[in-house]
């Protein structure tokens, strides 16, 4: 039966490699672990003509000018490769190395544009929604945003915001078949109906209708769908005359391989618990030194990227879809609070200095001393602000910092350690 149910819903995207052009379809290689709330939307540039002089007070017709697509993936409880896939995309550059019987990932980020259309690598991704209800897979999908939060109590969590440029494929077809108003049975034009028992395609068959009398259309009673090709639909006469009348079938055809979604890499979700964060250091290139070791005064720290990336539609692009990404700046902030036991803060802010920033987040050895691990490095920090407060019955204060750019190690150095071979490659 088909399912509405959200938790039916399910996302992949072709995390390991990028696409090789704009709007170009690349294989889904990854299952992710979004949140039931995620979904990948279509943002429809419609608009109607009340503006226009059209004789009526009202608008008479509505124009498409397209379509973009946009979502949210959030990682409530994130893992290393949530992190190597939404940042390797998000920043633009990826390094991989082997580590153990894994790999590591150096995310860092891209120098100008990967291309004339793209100031980052794109993705592909997919959706099912329900169970058999729709499958969608959309083209050149690029990481705008992405927010990772370390709060105390909880798990480590990642959330990325996505644009795209609405190019997309459905596993859902519409045909007019052409048939008499008392036939029976209606026969596709080459297409098989989707499942592989009868119960399945006769539930992949979603609406029949007739158009008896023009622009009337009357609902069709159907109750078999054979497993040939082209597949033969028994419905129930709807009563017209024994001449030609166009009946619509809105079905869903024989899956494409990539109708198939790929398997789920299994990592362990990262802890708060299991935190490191040392501030007032110094990257040296190859390792964070000095600073001071925050512990239990950070109630929670917080890394955001901006990539104001502006999805258009330009000439030349050939259809109801954009052809360009592009970045128009990128910015990175970091928010955290944590207990006034000290003046580090506000010292900082009084001499106006700037320090490095070394988060690590370590999960379980996969080939010892190697462990799923992310590593974000800030090589140079500045505070704007770090305002004190009341946090229940203990003082806090939060600090604004912003990420600027060093000029011998850039703004910031993601190094991610898994199991998986390739990220944005």
């Amino acid at each position: 039966m088909r399912s509405i149910r959200a938790q039916h819903n399910q996302v992949a995207v072709s995390a390991n490699s990028k696409e090789t052009a704009i709007n170009t379809m690349h294989a889904l290689d990854t299952d992710l672990l979004v949140g039931t709330g995620d979904i990948i939307n279509l943002e429809r540039k419609r608009e109607h003509n009340g503006n226009e002089l059209t004789g009526l007070e009202e608008p008479d017709t509505v124009y498409d000018l397209g379509a973009t697509a946009a979502c949210s993936l959030t990682f409530d409880k994130a893992q290393p490769q949530h992190f190597a896939f939404l940042l390797g995309f998000g920043l633009g550059t990826v390094a991989t190395a082997a580590a153990g019987t894994g790999y590591q990932h150096t995310l860092t980020p891209i120098n100008g544009d990967l291309d004339i259309d793209r100031s980052l690598p794109t993705f592909t991704a997919g959706q099912r929604f329900g169970k058999t209800v729709l499958k969608r897979r959309f083209a050149s999908m690029a990481v705008d945003t992405v927010t990772a939060s370390f709060a105390k109590d909880s798990w480590v969590k990642i959330t990325g915001g996505i644009k795209g440029t609405g190019f997309v494929e459905k596993n859902i077809v519409e045909e007019t078949v052409s048939a008499l108003g008392t036939a029976t049975s209606l026969t596709l034009a080459a297409n098989g109906v989707q499942g592989s028992t009868a119960g399945e395609r006769l539930d992949n068959v979603q609406h029949i209708t007739v158009e008896l009398t023009a622009g009337v259309f009357t609902e069709v009673v159907y109750s078999a769908v054979s497993g040939a090709t082209p597949a033969v639909i028994t419905c129930t006469s709807p009563g017209g005359a024994a001449t030609p009348f166009n009946y619509k079938i809105t079905y869903i055809a024989t899956e494409a391989a990539w109708g198939t979604f790929p398997s789920r890499v299994a990592e362990t979700p990262l802890r708060v618990s299991e935190l490191t964060v040392v501030m007032g250091g110094k990257w040296t290139g190859s390792a964070f030194s000095g600073g001071r070791e925050m512990t239990s005064e950070i109630t929670s720290i917080e890394y955001s990227l901006s990539n104001n990336l502006q999805v258009e539609m330009v000439p030349g692009g050939g259809g109801s879809y954009a052809s360009r990404i592009w970045r128009d700046g990128r910015a990175q902030t970091v928010k955290m609070n944590r207990e006034f036991r000290d003046y580090i803060l506000q010292q900082h802010l009084e001499d106006n200095d700037t320090f490095g920033l070394y988060v690590l987040a370590e999960g379980a050895v996969y080939a010892t001393p190697h462990k799923y691990q992310v590593e974000i490095i800030l090589p140079k920090c500045a505070l704007l602000n770090a305002p004190l407060s009341v946090d229940g019955k203990r003082l806090g204060e939060a600090g604004d910092l912003v990420v600027l750019e060093d000029a011998t190690y850039g703004s910031v150095i993601v190094k991610v350690k898994n199991k998986v071979a390739t990220y944005a490659a």
